[in-house]
């Protein structure tokens, strides 16, 4: 199984006529994702690779049956386009878009509280079920299908550890890109509870950073909620304090914010926690191996 996009999504892409929208389009149509429609203000009529353009969520809902969204329009007018796709019924929104302004962040939260729908993002790779759905910009030929699933507040870390685990001939369920924003629509606690919930997941990786306490609380969850082992690489061991590195969300402000403080609280939780991403390979291993 997967999580969040499988054979039943039915994707619209938000600002499709877009440079970055266009290029990650053609991506994702190469790997047989079910894209249904666009959306441009404006350029309503037109098409691109195949995939008709519509000026509204609203139109293109009514006459595609979009239930998955993902999002390349400008930071200024993200919010309003996330506003737009929970409005529409998208039970799937990935932003893509980098910058979002916190405040603007701060009333999607909000608004997210009354919806019954998952946001992915802001500035995220989005999400890919290998051989299933690729709602994102990640570079679909490291993956293959499989059991192990993978939420990550880095996008490139996803990648290198995605590879390390294919070249063992470890295959992913899905991959989960929530997002190193401050404000994000979706953390890790929720997208551990999905892969609990799936039968066909048998063991999580968790990729965190410096920043904040995210990390923690997921510890938390994993140490008392959860019978799927969990395997996790925190970034940011060499990080001066004080400064940004990357994310908006990545900043060490001392404590538990820290690569040193977040691991702990992870191995205290008695989850594997690798010292380096070829060592995430490892640890799946050893945890598949001794369930089989």
């Amino acid at each position: 199984m997967a999580i969040l996009v499988d054979d039943e999504t039915r994707l619209v892409v938000q600002g499709i006529t877009g440079h970055e929208g266009r290029f990650h389009t053609g991506r994702m149509l190469e790997s047989n994702t079910q894209i249904v429609a666009g959306v441009t203000p404006g350029r309503g009529g037109q098409d691109y690779e195949g995939v008709p353009v519509f000026n509204t969520m609203e139109e293109a809902v009514e006459e595609t049956g979009a239930n998955t969204s993902v999002i390349f329009v400008p930071a200024a007018f993200s919010a309003d386009a996330i506003f737009e796709a929970l409005d529409f019924g998208m039970q799937t929104i990935c932003c893509i878009t980098e910058g979002v302004p916190v405040h603007d962040m701060m009333r999607v939260a909000n608004y997210l509280r009354v919806k019954d729908a998952t946001l992915i993002g802001p500035n995220c790779p989005g999400v890919i079920s290998p051989d299933k759905s690729n709602v994102s910009i990640m570079p679909v030929d490291i993956f293959i299908p499989g059991n192990v699933g993978i939420v990550s507040r880095s996008g490139t870390l996803t990648y290198q550890i995605v590879n390390e685990l294919t070249q063992r001939g470890i295959g992913q369920s899905t991959a989960v890109g929530i997002g190193g924003d401050p404000i994000i629509g979706t953390d890790f606690i929720e997208i551990l509870k999905k892969f609990e919930a799936d039968p066909e997941t048998e063991c999580v990786v968790m990729i965190g950073e410096i920043g904040g306490n995210a990390e923690q609380l997921a510890a938390e969850y994993v140490q008392n909620e959860m019978r799927t082992p969990v395997v996790a690489y925190i970034a940011g061991f060499t990080a001066p304090e004080g400064k940004t590195m990357g994310h908006a969300g990545a900043i060490v402000s001392g404590g538990e914010s820290t690569a040193q403080a977040k691991s702990e609280a992870l191995e205290k939780a008695g989850i594997g926690t690798a010292t380096n991403p070829s060592e995430v390979g490892e640890l799946v291993t050893e945890i598949l191996n001794h369930d089989s």
